[in-house]
């Protein structure tokens, strides 16, 4: 059995120094000018770095990382005239450390040296990208959004706080970081697809996420590009097919009898709001499909913070209520938690009937009442977030969903 792992082992190490070796082998020149390292030297190097780590560990492997690294800075030095880059190098003592990483853990070591070879191979394209393509404002946003998630997020507390227990802010960082992240997936669809069909698919696709926070997005992109209000607020309007989606497969995952008695609901839903969603889309006159898409800032970081605190003040205004007049049904339960999110209310009314407290043919209303209350808060911020013009065309689309949905109750 040890065998067997060593072998495996030894097999990933030399498939990972070939492929980045390959890759090498390919753009290391010729002549003079031929780099320091190519396909059987970074091999060997993966093999060398597996071997150390098994028999001497992590020492002898710092020791043949130390030994290595002076011999490329002598390769280097001698090609600094010819070439002043230092990729070769840095990836030769990146496949020593993956060859003796995969002695204790082959499939990261496979993981990040697919990612390596990715990278040497997309050079001229990733170039091309930082130099061309990505601007300041993009950079800079960037950096927030990273800073935001990585630095400012993990270190939010995750506890209700303040009066009611209504406050958390590991909650909204979580907002405010999802509501950048979606503006920022938005902005590389745009970028990549166009305006008019690049919205509505990011917006479906973050929608999954929170289509309360896919319109906030694209509301504030209305005042940098006003001429595409309709194409914007059709993208807004079909993110709640993502919700409606959500709001079945949470039924399903529940229990599948669940959806015998919402399929009517949720298709009239998804067929009312894909309609709507259409029309807004494809306009008679298109005005501002076609134009140039107008680069700038991935997202706007002052409205996240509007947006967020927008929908914090309306779940602290939902458990004021709860905590005055108590429970006093599923329906009212249902109606001021679907304020702050649906997706919650669906799953714990779905529990309420998995656990025999609640009729199956009883869930159709509460479910209803959640998104519809959820829907008015959609409305609020998509008044917020992009104003009057942007909340007369959302408005009526989510009051078309609300309705085609109770329609789908009593027809089916």
């Amino acid at each position: 059995m040890n065998g067997a792992i060593g072998l495996t082992g030894a097999a990933a190490a030399l498939g990972i120094g070939m492929l980045i070796g390959l890759e090498r082998e390919r753009h290391m020149g010729q002549g003079e000018s031929r780099a320091c390292a190519g396909l059987r030297t970074f091999a060997i190097t993966a093999l060398l770095g597996y071997g150390a780590m098994q028999v001497g560990g992590g020492l002898l492997v710092g020791i043949v990382a130390i030994a290595l690294g002076l011999l490329v800075t002598v390769a280097y030095w001698r090609s600094l005239s010819d070439d002043p880059g230092v990729t070769s190098e840095v990836a030769l003592l990146t496949v020593l450390v993956l060859g003796a990483l995969c002695a204790t853990n082959p499939e990261l070591a496979i993981a990040v040296g697919v990612v390596v070879a990715g990278l040497l191979a997309y050079r001229e394209k990733l170039h091309h990208f930082a130099r061309s393509q990505l601007t300041d404002a993009e950079l800079g946003d960037g950096l927030i959004l990273l800073t935001a998630a990585l630095v400012v997020l993990p270190l939010a507390p995750d506890r209700f706080i303040g009066p009611y227990a209504a406050i958390n802010l590991r909650t909204i960082c979580s907002l405010t970081v999802l509501l950048m992240a979606v503006g920022a997936i938005g902005h590389i669809a745009v970028r990549t697809l166009g305006t008019r069909y690049g919205y509505a698919i990011s917006a479906i696709a973050s929608g999954f996420a929170s289509s309360t926070v896919t319109i906030a997005a694209m509301g504030h992109l209305v005042a940098r590009q006003p001429d595409n209000i309709k194409v914007l607020s059709a993208a807004a309007i079909l993110s709640n097919m993502a919700t409606v989606m959500q709001v079945g497969l949470i039924l399903g995952a529940v229990d599948p009898g669940l959806l015998r008695h919402m399929w009517g609901p949720l298709m009239s839903g998804a067929a009312a709001t894909a309609l709507y969603g259409v029309c807004l889309m494809f306009p008679k006159t298109a005005t501002g499909a076609n134009q140039p898409i107008k680069v700038g800032g991935a997202f706007n970081l002052k409205l996240a913070l509007i947006v967020t605190l927008t929908m914090t003040g309306i779940t602290f205004v939902s458990s004021v209520m709860l905590s005055h007049f108590g429970q006093v049904g599923v329906m009212l339960t249902a109606t001021l938690s679907g304020f702050a999110d649906a997706h919650a209310s669906t799953a714990s009314i779905a529990t309420l009937a998995k656990s025999g407290q609640l009729p199956f043919d009883a869930v159709v209303g509460p479910v209803l009442i959640a998104v519809s209350s959820n829907s008015v808060s959609k409305c609020v911020v998509a008044w917020v977030s992009g104003g009057r013009r942007f909340a007369a065309y959302v408005i009526p689309g989510q009051v078309l969903l609300t309705l085609a949905l109770w329609a789908g109750m009593v027809l089916f």
